[in-house]
């Protein structure tokens, strides 16, 4: 396994029903094969992350296709940063795995081993039951539970992480892929709950241990049905500040068009000059 404790940080060793270290921490296996790492003084809350209800309505905005051209430029960018077999991924804040599972299905021949990570245990249960060509876990992504240098890349659509868990967990030439808003993206649906739609810029980030290799720019329209427009809406961070008014106007909506703007970027290990 390339796990490691989450509490201790010697390595996990496998059992039939879930894992264990040296020094005796155990963790369960889930029935539907996903790993709990999420040692309970960790958490926030009760049941920290989206609840089932958040869960199924992203689940059903992205299996509807809206965000697809996004998720093909991200395969790509990874694939093409990442060349060969037998890699190893991680996917941060992987939800229910649309995005991981993407992953796994178009690298079959690569023989690659992709993982998913998320604190929001119901969407980690969907996605270890729906994928189970993917392994998953329920893990904070401030202490990543996985060995140094055991990753050959890692997956970031709108997540956070500790910079300093990527450089230690990452290999050595490996590659951060991120993925996050460009200035338009959702403008139609900030113009209902803002005077005036301030275009914002995501700039590059500072990751210890790494370089920014490659960046661009992905815009594209999208025609939302109004119940799709609504799910949209309780997906994004703005969503408690809409008005019923606003949230009507959506949901009977027949046709809401509305922008998707998106930055991805991709960071290099610096350790790849020193080899």
């Amino acid at each position: 396994m390339i796990y490691r404790c989450p509490l201790c940080q010697q390595p996990l060793q496998a059992r039939s029903r879930g894992a264990y270290c040296a020094n005796n921490h155990q963790f369960d296996r889930a029935k539907e094969g996903y790993l709990n790492l999420l040692p309970v003084q960790f958490k926030r809350s009760k049941d920290p992350g989206d609840n089932k209800a958040m869960t199924q309505a992203r689940r059903a905005f992205l299996n509807a296709g809206h965000y697809a051209p996004m998720r093909q430029a991200m395969i790509d960018a990874l694939t093409q940063a990442l060349d060969g077999e037998h890699k190893t991924i991680l996917d941060v804040g992987c939800g229910e795995g649309y995005y991981t599972h993407a992953i796994a299905d178009q690298t079959t021949e690569q023989q690659w081993s992709v993982h998913g990570l998320d604190i929001a245990k119901v969407a980690v249960r969907y996605a270890a039951k729906w994928y189970p060509q993917c392994q998953f876990s329920v893990a904070s992504s401030q202490r990543l539970p996985f060995a140094d240098n055991s990753l050959d890349g890692v997956v970031r659509i709108y997540a956070p992480c500790n910079g300093e868990e990527l450089d230690r967990v990452i290999k050595p030439g490996g590659v951060v892929v991120t993925v996050t808003p460009g200035p338009r993206h959702l403008f139609q649906l900030k113009a209902g709950i803002y005077q005036e739609v301030r275009l914002h810029e995501t700039p590059p980030e500072s990751l210890p241990g790494f370089q920014l290799e490659s960046e661009h720019s992905l815009h594209y329209p999208m025609t939302l049905a109004g119940e799709q427009a609504l799910t949209l809406l309780q997906m994004t961070p703005f969503a408690w500040r809409a008005s019923d008014e606003w949230r009507s106007t959506l949901a009977s909506s027949e046709a809401f068009e509305c922008e998707a703007d998106f930055t991805l970027r991709v960071y290099r290990h610096h350790a790849a000059e020193q080899s």
